[in-house]
């Protein structure tokens, strides 16, 4: 018996999840028209962001985008990001049960969505303002209330590339240990690996204090080393947004406005890094999803126009190459970057 345990071999990888972040199918009457175009280009997930403006449920126009997200919660998986930015930040308990009674009431009106994510980025003062362990404690009190909800339901924290995620993710750490817990704060760790600008290589790597995908080995040893011996047994880790913004051509030019304040690649350049990306997360053990940021770039140029599809409607170079990734990186790590 001992020998054939030994023998044995380790259960296969689930298939990565690959997604986009967009919330167009929340601001339509039809979502399912938009969950086939996202499936089209190889998306089997969407993540959609429910804004948390302090109330205590979702009410008005936020039940009807809940509503849509539902309906495509039934033919895809969908992700829900609640958060706002860092001027709400529920750092008091009184606020932090009022913002998971929240989620796990949104929760509750998307019965089929795959995950929750608790907040934004929280290693970034835009979004959160409170510190790693408040940010821990709203972690482990979402995480206690949604999966009363659903149990089903798959957790998951939120950091960025920049602003120092390895401290922060050792900061949360700690104050998970003091608390003395024995349940787990999360059911995967989200992070968001944007590179440092749209020219870099997905495989590019940093040092301490930005944590890219090239640097997937100090993201997972940050979790291994902070967590090791406690009751916060995932190491899984979702790529919730990452993303290369191109530049627009002068013939779509008139789809946009304002003023470019990023570096932008060629559209060519943008379909390259992000192929690479999603085949590089394919191959990173403990990495179970990826998405892109977005399907459909901003109209503004001072937003993000690294999506799939061209304001006017018109796939860009990207879009079959992200449909290909998705495919290959299906069948595990076939090909690297």
């Amino acid at each position: 018996m001992g020998l054939w345990l030994a023998l044995r071999p380790s259960p296969p990888r689930p298939p990565l999840i690959v997604g986009v972040d967009d919330d167009t199918l929340k601001w339509t009457a039809f979502p399912l028209t938009v969950v086939r175009q996202e499936r089209a280009l190889g998306a089997d997930a969407v993540r959609v962001w429910v804004p948390w403006n302090g109330e205590a449920s979702p009410t008005g126009v936020r039940r009807v985008e809940l509503s849509r997200a539902e309906t495509a919660a039934r033919r895809t998986e969908v992700v829900l990001a609640v958060f706002d930015f860092g001027a709400r930040t529920p750092a008091r308990p009184a606020a932090q049960t009022r913002f998971c009674g929240y989620a796990a009431r949104a929760l509750a009106l998307v019965p089929d969505a795959r995950a929750v994510v608790v907040w934004n980025e929280a290693n970034s003062r835009a979004y959160w303002r409170a510190g790693a362990a408040a940010y821990e404690r709203l972690l482990a009190r979402c995480y206690d209330t949604l999966h009363a909800q659903r149990r089903s339901v798959t957790v998951l924290d939120s950091t960025a590339s920049a602003h120092s995620p390895g401290a922060f993710l050792g900061a949360v750490a700690a104050a998970y240990r003091a608390s003395g817990r024995r349940a787990p704060i999360v059911d995967a760790f989200g992070h968001n690996p944007y590179p440092r600008t749209s020219a870099e290589s997905p495989a590019a790597t940093h040092a301490s204090g930005f944590i890219g995908e090239g640097d997937y080995a100090r993201l997972a040893a940050a979790l291994a080393g902070g967590f090791a011996g406690t009751a916060q047994k995932s190491r899984d880790v979702w790529y919730l947004e990452d993303g290369f913004q191109s530049s627009v051509p002068r013939g779509l030019a008139g789809h946009y406005g304002g003023s470019e304040t990023a570096v932008t690649v060629t559209p060519r350049l943008q379909a390259r890094w992000l192929r690479d990306a999603l085949l590089l997360a394919a191959c990173q053990p403990t990495v179970r999803a990826f998405f892109n940021f977005e399907l459909v770039d901003e109209t503004r140029l001072a937003g993000w126009q690294s999506g799939l599809i061209w304001r006017g409607d018109r796939a860009k170079p990207a879009a079959p190459a992200f449909a290909a990734a998705a495919r290959s990186s299906r069948g595990g790590c076939r090909a690297h970057p």
